[in-house]
């Protein structure tokens, strides 16, 4: 084998990353485990197939190692995976059941996330003990307050602002799963709504 051709093999075996990469001390996604979700969910979408919906995406995780994938250029494309998929699902519901039947499901939805937020501040979400951490409670409640006037009054708020959303921790804290949870269900109601 010439030196040309073996050097053709070599560049042609190493393809560009898909995204830029982490350098110094900072950590990055996986390479590899973002590079197979990312072919999964396209060749999911390509083939018109529902074994993977926006809130797979949204809650797909991935280790963080020296020399990964920048983290905010993935959550990014993540994202847009998710608005996707979010946006296929809705054709298909209105489609298959009327326009009516998908906003009428959108609002009990959006119901449900105003009626949890109704509980007075401090108190919205179950707490941690003492000795354990939990999300910042002020801070959380702040988002809670935005969720409110976006679904009460219509004040702009994007799924994105919700994906982004990171809260301190406290002791005593919200339980991480109890807002994360809601977080999820706004954000669907967001993209249900598009």
């Amino acid at each position: 084998m010439a030196s040309d051709d073996l050097q053709n093999l070599i560049e042609t075996e190493q393809a560009p990353p898909a995204f830029s990469l982490s350098g110094g001390r900072a950590h990055g996604y996986h390479r590899a485990a973002v590079d197979t979700f990312l072919a999964a969910a396209r060749a999911a979408f390509e083939g018109d197939a529902d074994d993977l919906t926006a809130a797979d995406v949204r809650v797909a995780s991935f280790p963080l190692v020296k020399n990964g994938y920048v983290v905010a250029e993935v959550d990014a494309a993540l994202g847009r995976v998710e608005d996707a998929l979010a946006a296929r699902a809705r054709d298909r519901a209105v489609r298959s059941r009327g326009a009516g039947a998908w906003v009428e499901k959108a609002r009990e939805d959006a119901q449900v996330v105003l009626d949890h937020l109704a509980r007075p501040a401090r108190h919205r979400f179950a707490r941690t003990g003492m000795l354990t951490f939990g999300y910042r409670v002020d801070e959380v409640d702040h988002v809670a307050g935005r969720i409110v006037r976006y679904l009460r009054d219509g004040e702009p708020l994007t799924a994105e602002q919700l994906r982004s959303a990171a809260f301190r921790m406290q002791r005593g804290g919200y339980r991480e799963e109890q807002v994360d949870a809601l977080l999820d269900a706004t954000v669907d109601v967001i993209l249900a709504v598009r």
